[in-house]
């Protein structure tokens, strides 16, 4: 399998919603995985069962693979495949069957960090399922806080569905009643960084305009008029071992694209 994640220098570590694994196959995800190589990519809204994507996971290639589904077909769902075999891997989720029957953590510990691979739940148009939204944040945090309070290097990479500040979006203004711009979805994201989590993308990028997920409606991509959802949080006590974070706009194949944290 080669040298071991933790002894490479640096790791490419993706994120990706790819809106459907077999859709996204069929728009050349293969070639893209092969192309950029990654150590490890986090997929989410994968919307299949590993039973159904047994021809497109025997094409990987040197990827050990791993799925948390959700138990309705076709919904949610999250899968990593990393180059080395983690010393532990937590398919199960958080422990609570409600967040769990959805298939929306997958964790995959290493030697020298964990690796959460989270879809976190969108809050629906009507906001019907902002409570439940949220409570997921709660339960999460409350998670991640007890690793990081160990000494853990934590990763929680994945599509948090929400814009944590203006700059994250094209339309703050039009979407305050929005789900994904709430103010109260908003500040479970604060509460992240308060508790010592850094968003890593921004600290490389403190600009305006870099988006991660757009309409597929008014030729949104093409104009730029999207939304930063997906992000890569780390522990504080891990900064330092972040050495570049960024966008991959141009590919395509989800309404999302792939986000990247290169980790020493």
């Amino acid at each position: 399998m080669g040298i071991g994640i933790q002894k490479r220098v640096m790791l490419k570590l993706i994120s990706w919603n790819v809106n459907g694994l077999r859709a996204v196959t069929r728009y050349g995800f293969l070639q893209w995985l092969r192309k950029e190589n990654p150590d490890v990519v986090c997929l989410q809204e994968t919307k299949a069962l590993p039973e159904q994507v047994e021809e497109i996971v025997s094409q990987l290639g040197g990827y050990h693979v791993y799925f948390n589904s959700a138990k309705r077909k076709g919904y949610s769902g999250v899968a990593t495949f990393t180059r080395e075999k983690p010393t532990k891997v937590i398919s199960g989720g958080l422990g609570i069957p409600k967040f769990d029957d959805e298939g929306r953590v997958l964790v995959t510990e290493f030697p020298t960090f964990v690796l959460y691979n989270v879809y976190f739940p969108n809050g629906g148009r009507d906001l019907s399922r902002v409570p439940f939204k949220l409570e997921f944040y709660q339960a999460l945090l409350k998670q991640i806080i007890a690793r990081q309070a160990k000494g853990e290097h934590v990763v929680v990479c994945g599509d948090y569905n929400t814009a944590h500040q203006e700059i994250d979006l094209k339309n703050p203004k039009s979407n305050q009643g929005t789900s994904g711009f709430l103010p109260k979805e908003r500040e479970w994201v604060t509460r992240y960084i308060n508790e010592g989590f850094v968003d890593v993308f921004r600290e490389f990028h403190p600009e305006p305009e870099k988006y991660t997920w757009w309409s597929y409606m008014f030729n949104a991509r093409t104009r730029n008029i999207g939304w930063r959802i997906d992000y890569h949080l780390v522990s504080g006590n891990s900064k330092k071992r972040c050495i570049d974070a960024y966008h991959l706009p141009e590919v395509r194949g989800s309404d999302h694209c792939p986000v990247a944290l290169i980790w020493k």
